[in-house]
């Protein structure tokens, strides 16, 4: 977790040069009206980070790798997220939605694009999402070691299923279906 701006100035050293990063956001709601966005996460699949914007910690120079369209953005249900963040102020360049890339891989197959199923389907990987329904509007606003674990192990693997999802994109034919598909959300 970075709080200080030297912890946010590390984080930022350590990521700016990544062509690609995962990043998903922790919020109160379903709403980005209604809500609050209470952390930003970012991985390159070997470094993590979150900030905890509840905590009214500043993004700092980490705004810019949003914002940077050289590094491809890696989210889950990027409208979800993408609302939260251009809510907040946010400006948010080059995204990638493994969501969206899995419905066009699996269209017609009755597969869930969740991403803890997906996970599983590519690597195996069994992410416990209990932890998600601590964040509401009642949460107390304590970052716990399992609430900061949870956050980050979504953003770890995105960067992985990227490159595998293109990869099949690719394969089947698929990747203008997928970039008209993008184009929706952003």
């Amino acid at each position: 977790m970075a709080r200080s701006s030297a912890e946010i100035e590390t984080a930022y050293e350590k990521l700016v040069n990544s062509a690609i990063l995962g990043c998903d956001t922790e919020t109160s709601s379903l709403s980005a009206r209604n809500g609050k966005i209470f952390s930003i996460q970012f991985s390159d699949g070997d470094f993590n980070v979150l900030i905890p914007l509840s905590e009214r910690v500043s993004l700092g120079k980490l705004e810019e790798i949003l914002a940077n369209p050289q590094i491809t953005k890696v989210f889950h249900n990027a409208k979800f997220d993408l609302e939260f963040l251009r809510e907040s102020g946010f400006q948010t360049n080059n995204i990638f939605c493994t969501m969206i890339a899995e419905k066009v891989l699996t269209k017609g197959a009755g597969q869930s694009a969740s991403l803890a199923e997906t996970l599983y389907r590519y690597f195996a990987v069994d992410l416990d999402k209990s932890q998600r329904a601590k964040f509401n509007r009642h949460w107390n606003g304590i970052w716990t070691d399992e609430l900061v674990n949870y956050a980050l192990s979504d953003v770890v693997y995105l960067p992985r299923l990227m490159r595998e999802q293109n990869l099949w994109l690719e394969r089947l034919g698929l990747t203008e279906d997928f970039l008209r598909q993008i184009a929706k959300i952003i």
